[in-house]
């Protein structure tokens, strides 16, 4: 990993595949994982199986997801029979944050303060242990955030002058129907919830069915006008890019 070049990575993988990135990044990197919860990611998981066996994959319980999402997590656990660590929010900051705000406080305040107890903190410690993730990201999930998305990246939300973390988005340029072309070849399982209008799937109080025609991250915190619809996991798509 100290030899890692991340020019010559991008410079050597500007045309390939999304598969081939994959495997060029596990092959790099011994402490890399792959973030899971939707569509996105369980294509990468099995694009990575295929590649390699023993794939470490993560997953963040909010504690507050739909139940065929925690259906569907464990539907993909025995489907490629890997383990998948599920991270939690620290118990202690979720009771205060409760107790003081009450459970539904995203829809006056933001869903920021929310997502950064329940998911970015889990996360955020989690990647101060590895060296490299690989994310399901899209640069058409939101042209507000991700329209200049790499496939190849520094991490600049999780990395410190400690800690360079390494971040691959091998799906950046695909569309919405590669990725469900992918799982309807290769019969990938996916979230019962995509049969019923859901396209991006996050909390339960947070998510709901699109309309024809909406952009699927309407769905996502759709009291809030916002375009800059992130949750804090991918922070970094909101710096300016140089």
């Amino acid at each position: 990993m100290s030899d890692f070049n991340l020019q010559d990575f991008i410079a050597n993988h500007q045309e390939d595949a999304a598969q081939k990135i994959i495997h060029s990044a596990l092959a790099a990197f011994d402490n890399i994982a792959i973030s899971f919860s939707g569509a996105e990611d369980v294509v990468l998981i099995d694009m990575a199986v295929k590649a390699k066996k023993d794939v470490h994959v993560f997953s963040l319980d909010t504690g507050r997801l739909h139940p065929e999402t925690y259906r569907f997590i464990d539907q993909v656990r025995k489907h490629y029979g890997i383990d998948i660590d599920i991270l939690s929010p620290d118990t202690q900051a979720l009771q205060d944050f409760v107790k003081k705000k009450g459970l539904f406080s995203f829809y006056e305040d933001g869903h920021k303060e929310c997502c950064n107890i329940r998911k970015v903190a889990p996360l955020k410690a989690k990647l101060a242990t590895l060296d490299a993730w690989i994310t399901g990201q899209r640069k058409d999930q939101s042209h507000g955030t991700r329209n200049q998305l790499a496939f190849a990246e520094v991490d600049s939300a999780f990395s410190n002058e400690d800690h360079t973390l390494h971040k691959f988005n091998p799906l950046a340029n695909w569309s919405s129907e590669d990725v469900w072309n992918y799982i309807k070849m290769f019969e990938v399982p996916y979230n019962e919830l995509h049969s019923k209008g859901y396209i991006s799937i996050g909390c339960e109080p947070c998510t709901r069915p699109v309309l024809p025609n909406q952009h699927e991250r309407e769905g996502r915190w759709w009291w809030e006008e916002s375009e800059h619809k992130e949750c804090g996991l991918h922070i970094g798509n909101l710096a300016p890019k140089s």
